[in-house]
């Protein structure tokens, strides 16, 4: 299985001598797309009514439960990034931490599967999986991941994703009304000018 890892990695992986132009596209894709994330969710709240709102929590309580489950992977197995073994080409700086699974693609995929699985954003949810493709490439392509470790974010994000759905019950309450709270304290004056929704 790692031979494979290491065979798909050099196929994806950027050549000794990368065209600049998509060196930029994969460096955007992979460190600086990411922010979409938090800007949907920031919108998705300011914007949207209760329901919406909720489901917000929901994407994100999905997306912190991805992020805990790799620490612990991590913290269990190390695997090695392709840089640490000397493979490949590496285009951008990163830790030399465990690889498996992306923490990028893991958030993007719990985000993005939790608005799949919730009838209000299905549509959001699969524009968001497929754009975690690029991402996915960009992170191999720039020689920081491998492909196994893409397909590790999507099993702790498909994972992720339906336990912070199906126990919601037991959270979504009382963090709703939290969240609530510091909405009002922030933007009490915005909302009591209309800018801002209740």
């Amino acid at each position: 299985m790692e031979h494979l890892n290491q065979t798909l990695f050099l196929w994806l992986n950027a050549p000794e001598h990368p065209n600049a132009f998509v060196v930029t596209l994969a460096t955007f894709f992979a460190e600086w797309f990411i922010w979409t994330i938090p800007a949907l969710i920031g919108i998705g709240w300011l914007r949207g009514n209760e329901g919406i709102r909720k489901t917000m929590l929901i994407a994100s309580a999905s997306g912190l439960m991805g992020l805990l489950i790799n620490q612990l992977i991590g913290l269990v197995w190390t695997h090695p990034r392709p840089f640490m073994i000397g493979l490949g080409h590496t285009l951008i700086p990163h830790a030399a931490d465990s690889s498996f699974p992306s923490d990028h693609l893991t958030l993007w995929w719990a985000v993005a599967l939790s608005f799949l699985l919730q009838p209000r954003l299905q549509r959001a949810g699969v524009a968001l999986a497929l754009l975690g493709v690029p991402i996915a490439w960009a992170r191999i392509y720039l020689g920081v991941h491998f492909p196994f470790d893409m397909f590790g974010a999507i099993a702790v994000a498909a994972f992720s994703a339906w336990l912070t759905l199906h126990v919601a019950g037991w959270y979504l309450g009382s963090i709703y009304r939290l969240a609530s709270g510091i909405h009002h304290r922030i933007f009490g004056r915005l909302i009591a000018l209309g800018w801002v929704r209740e």
